[in-house]
């Protein structure tokens, strides 16, 4: 089974632009920062953009930048905008296909609750503390 990194490219990709919110950031910069290829997180960014989480600017001075601040980006926002599917595959025949599809739902809800009660600021805190946990 392939794993899926786009959402924590994205959530890194989000961190790396509230580290610095006035200054336009290029995929390729961002891209090298995160080990990846620059094609990659300018999908992320698009994603990102077409969500109302980043603006982006054309042109030889362009670049990408938050849309809003660190304080009102969730990761449910960055899970949305980047991920948005279902979790989990029913197959297309059973018995217990409505009961799955009910639990697979009930298990998104969580998953999307929990990931609001964090910010991007909050995750940048905590990784300038070295991690620690801080109180919500």
């Amino acid at each position: 089974m392939a794993v899926n990194t786009r959402f924590a490219t994205g959530v890194h990709a989000l961190l790396l632009l509230a580290a610095e919110p006035d200054v336009l950031q290029t995929s390729e910069d961002v891209a090298r920062k995160l080990h990846t290829n620059p094609v990659v997180v300018r999908r992320v960014f698009l994603q990102l953009q077409e969500a109302g989480l980043v603006k982006s600017v054309k042109g030889p001075n362009g670049g990408t930048r938050l849309a809003r601040s660190a304080k009102d980006i969730t990761l449910a926002h960055a899970w949305r905008a980047l991920d948005g599917g279902e979790l989990f595959h029913v197959p297309p025949d059973g018995k217990i296909n409505s009961f799955l599809e009910q639990e697979f739902k009930s298990v998104r809800k969580a998953l999307e609750k929990e990931l609001a009660k964090t910010t991007l600021s909050q995750i940048a805190k905590k990784a300038g503390k070295g991690g620690k946990k801080e109180k919500r």
